[in-house]
């Protein structure tokens, strides 16, 4: 078929197919994501942890999941993990934000280790030094600090884990890549399904870039040292 002939009536057709992918791509991303992010973080202060019983298990795992492919992951949670620990299969939904929690989790705590571990070791030596424990001048002085260093590669993350989403198409998910292949195994046409695919992942990308630029900007607009110091001069 000429490549400019294109018959984009076969993607009307399965709309509804299309847009019910949109809401399960979104789904498993956000779900993916959050999730990804708690883990993370308990992973991340493992590895910035000098205490080996909890250092080693989180490199460990980190290593674990970044060294292998996520396609490879999806299959074992959904069809050796789960079906093993619950004896039965609770659906793509499950077992595809599983994967994508595990997968996510491991990148994320190296960018919290990474933001971490780029405070200057002043800090917390100020703030123990005035009294406060380590988890709480972890929380209150280098985390609020560093999370400002995090929000480019966590946005950047977050983009990954949406293209990266279409993986779970191997479990039936019917996601954004399914429509395109159910349209595509019926009509027998490639070429405007899979458009419409990359199309619909492009769209959805440059949406959440705007929106991560915008949270970007915002927080490096907070956080102005000459902007802070002229306020609290002002106030004095």
């Amino acid at each position: 078929m000429n490549i400019f002939d294109m018959r984009w009536e076969i993607v009307w057709n399965y709309r509804d197919f299309f847009i019910n992918g949109i809401w399960v791509t979104i789904v498993l991303t956000v779900c993916g994501f959050l999730g990804g992010i708690i883990l993370g973080v308990l992973f991340g202060l493992g590895k910035t942890s000098k205490k080996k019983l909890f250092y080693w298990p989180c490199k460990i795992y980190v290593d674990l999941i970044r060294g292998t492919p996520m396609l490879v992951q999806i299959l074992i949670i959904d069809l050796a993990l789960i079906p093993s620990v619950f004896g039965q299969s609770f659906g793509f939904m499950v077992s595809g934000i599983a994967a994508l929690i595990l997968n996510s989790s491991a990148y994320i705590a190296e960018i919290i280790r990474a933001g971490i571990e780029s405070i200057d070791k002043g800090q917390m030596e100020a703030a123990r030094s005035l009294g406060l424990s380590h988890g709480k001048a972890m929380r209150k002085i280098i985390l609020p600090q560093a999370f400002r260093r995090m929000v480019p590669p966590l946005g950047n993350e977050f983009i990954a884990l949406l293209k990266d989403s279409s993986l779970v198409t191997v479990i039936a998910a019917n996601d954004i890549l399914f429509a395109a292949k159910m349209a595509a195994g019926a009509t027998f046409s490639f070429w405007e399904p899979y458009l419409a695919a990359a199309l619909l992942y492009l769209i959805l990308t440059y949406v959440l870039t705007k929106v991560i630029g915008m949270v970007e900007k915002r927080f490096s607009n907070d956080y102005n040292p000459r902007k802070n110091r002229r306020e609290g001069r002002l106030a004095a």
